[in-house]
Formats: structure tokens, C-alpha cells, sequence
């Protein structure tokens, strides 16, 4: 369900008492504090951001804050991807702890996916459990890690095995944060807007082959669009499977074959997240051609699109590695994903048309995998 207003757009995350908005506008920053109180057992936040975030963004939240008399502190992390890990999660609840932290505390998530993972698992924990809010700061974080209640580290062993479901209070999404984005992170957020439409939304699919390059240059009224028509798609699927027992599964397009690829590089600037899923969501496609399910031309046609705003579609354009089917197969085996022992592949009967399997021969995967990666398979 979406509601509008004169300045922004909500949808709800229906989930019992546990529900809450999205909040989608140009004006959201600057009203933070007005929107979110309402939702507080406490007029008094602790913010946590990074050190790229907090020098963007920060006086404006601390802004809305104060003139919605609501007290915060802020605790600045490191930036990056490695910050998502146990030593810098113990660094925040210590430093959480010594901040007199109590049950009825509230955190605010201000940056990118791996600062809402971050502050979204320790609110899971901390207390047996405190409240947060959501202010992601990236387009990935908008249409997916901020959205869900999926919280988590990474482990040597692979991306997000250590982690937990724990909703947000709410949601606030603001389009103008995204004018501070390098165009490589934009373009890393667009690659799972993408993923919405060639999921479950083939006419969402048509309207960004129309204006996903108006997104990417920056006209606020496609960007609005995109981000409510994604959110909405997850919000349906959240609401439908919480915790991923069945149909929540499919907003892992592109992920079984991304997450291993993230995987080998070493979660460093190499690859970023949205750049393993676009490449993911290709092996899913040629993966599901090759078995017979999905005509090539709608592959064809995902690829295309990618390329043409700029996002990479093999594992070839990733510079300095030297892949290795074997290895790869190997990682996905790690993946959250796997199932009695069997790996769990979203593919494809269409563009628009995904579903969930563990349907696939190793040597048909295997065979896709080494293509992907140009390496020739002994035997072949």
C-alpha cells in the first residue's frame, strides 16, 4: 500500500504489530526528526554512520533532530565492507554499552548497507533486542538491505552468515542523499533495482530500459519512481515470507552466483555487492537457457540493458583475478542459501518470470560457470 503526500510517499511493511512505513521523498532528511517520532519509546537516539557518511549527512539528520527536540548522540565507524565483522561489532556495542543503553534506547542506521546491517544486528542483540531506523544513503540501501529486517557480519566463511531478522521501526529514504553518490555506487544500487523487474516485473523491466539512464543522470522523478516501485515489490514479498521460508527466496536473484564471486575477490573494491549481482544475475539467466527453461533472447535482453548503463555482466571485467570453476562452485556450497545439502538457485522462465529450484546438475552449473569465466573445462 502506498500513500502520498504533498512531499513524499509512504509504504507499509505489513507485518502484524510489527509493520512500518517507508518513507520515499526529496524533503526526508530535513524532516527526519518529525517523521520518526512518532515511532519512539524515547525523545533520545544514538546515530551510528562512517566516516565517508557522517561529513555528507550528519548536520542534517543532528538538524531535523533538534528541531524535532529529539536528543542524539553519533558514533562514527570506519567505512567499507570490512567493517561488517566481529571485531567491529564488538567495537560498537562496548562503545553502545558505555553510552548508558537501555531497552527502550533507539539506534539510526545513517549510510549504506553495511552501516544498516551493522546497526540492525546490534540492535538484534543489544538488550535481547532494541529498536532501530533505517536512513540508508545509498540506492542499494534504499531498494533492498534497508528494507526487510535483515541484519548481519561477514565471516571469513562467507557474506552475512552471522546475523539475524530484526525489523526496522521505519524506513526513511531520500533522493537527494543520492546526488553525493560516486556514479560506481549508484550504478552498484541500480544493478538491484534491475533485479525487481526482471524477477517478477516485466513491465517495470520495459519502464527502466526507458528511464533507468534518467535515474542514473540524476532526475529525482525517476529515481522516486524506481525506489517506490522496488520498495513495494519487497515490501509484498516481506510481508508474504518474513524469515525466507519460500517466496522471499527470489530476491536472491543473481546472489548464489554473486555472493561466490564476492567471495573469492575478498569483499575489498574490486567487485561491490550491486556490481556480484548484475554479474550473478546473468550466470542465473544463461544458467536457465542453457537448461532449457528461458528463451536466450530475454537473457540477451538483461545483459544488454546492464551494459548499456554501465554495469558489468561477466566475471572477465573484474580486473587482476584469475578465477577457477571449481572454486566458485565450492563457495556457493557455503551459501546461506543451501538447503539439506543442496544448492537453492532462483532462474528464470522469462524476463519477469523467476522461481525457486534445486533442480540443477552440477555439470550443467559447471558448464555455465566456466563460460562465465572463460575457462575451459577439462573434457570439453
Amino acid at each position: 500500500m502506498t500513500l502520498a503526500s504533498a512531499s513524499h510517499e509512504r509504504i507499509n511493511v505489513a507485518l502484524g504489530d510489527r509493520s512500518y512505513d517507508i518513507v520515499i521523498g526529496t524533503d526526508v532528511l530535513a524532516r527526519a526528526g518529525e517523521l520518526m517520532k512518532p515511532v519512539l519509546k524515547l525523545p533520545k537516539v544514538i546515530i551510528v554512520t562512517d566516516d565517508n557518511v557522517a561529513p555528507l549527512h550528519l548536520e542534517a539528520l543532528q538538524k531535523s533532530l533538534d528541531q524535532a527536540d529529539i536528543a542524539h548522540e553519533a558514533i562514527i565507524m570506519p567505512a567499507g565492507e570490512s567493517t561488517k565483522s566481529f571485531e567491529n561489532l564488538g567495537n560498537l556495542m562496548n562503545d553502545l554499552l558505555g553510552r548508558g543503553l537501555e531497552r527502550k534506547s533507539c539506534l539510526v542506521a545513517l549510510g549504506g548497507g553495511v552501516i544498516g546491517d551493522l546497526t540492525g544486528f546490534a540492535a538484534a542483540i543489544a538488550m535481547r533486542g532494541i529498536e532501530f531506523v533505517q536512513i540508508p544513503t545509498t540506492l542499494l540501501a534504499q531498494v533492498d538491505s534497508s528494507v526487510g529486517g535483515k541484519t548481519g557480519i561477514n565471516v571469513p566463511a562467507g557474506k552475512n552468515l552471522v546475523g539475524a531478522f530484526h525489523q526496522p521501526k521505519m524506513v526513511l529514504a531520500d533522493m537527494t542523499v543520492l546526488d553525493s553518490l560516486p556514479k560506481r555506487d549508484l550504478l552498484a544500487g541500480y544493478a538491484e533495482v534491475v533485479k525487481y523487474g526482471a524477477l517478477g516485473d516485466e513491465p517495470f523491466f520495459t519502464w527502466l530500459e526507458s528511464h533507468g539512464q534518467d535515474l542514473i543522470d540524476g532526475a529525482m522523478s525517476a529515481r522516486i519512481e524506481a525506489v517506490k516501485r522496488s520498495c513495494l515489490a519487497k515490501a509484498n514479498i516481506v510481508a508474504q515470507d518474513e524469515k525466507e521460508g519460500g517466496v522471499r527466496a527470489l530476491l536472491n536473484l543473481g546472489h548464489t552466483f554473486g555472493h561466490a564471486l564476492e567471495s573469492a575477490v575478498g569483499y575489498g573494491g574490486r567487485l561491490v555487492h550491486g556490481e556480484a549481482v548484475a554479474i550473478g544475475m546473468v550466470m542465473a539467466f544463461d544458467l536457465s537457457v542453457a537448461m532449457g527453461l528461458c528463451p536466450a533472447d530475454d537473457a540477451a535482453r538483461l545483459r544488454r540493458h546492464l551494459a548499456a548503463v554501465g554495469l558489468p555482466t561477466d566475471p572477465t571485467h573484474i580486473p587482476g583475478m584469475t578465477w577457477n570453476t571449481d572454486d566458485l562452485i565450492a563457495r556457493m556450497a557455503t551459501d546461506k542459501k543451501v538447503a539439506d545439502g543442496n544448492l537453492t538457485f532462483i532462474l528464470a522462465r522469462s524476463m519477469g518470470d523467476s522461481f525457486i529450484t534445486q533442480d540443477v546438475k552440477v555439470e550443467q552449473l559447471a558448464l555455465t560457470v566456466s563460460e562465465s569465466i572463460g575457462e575451459t573445462l577439462l573434457g570439453d
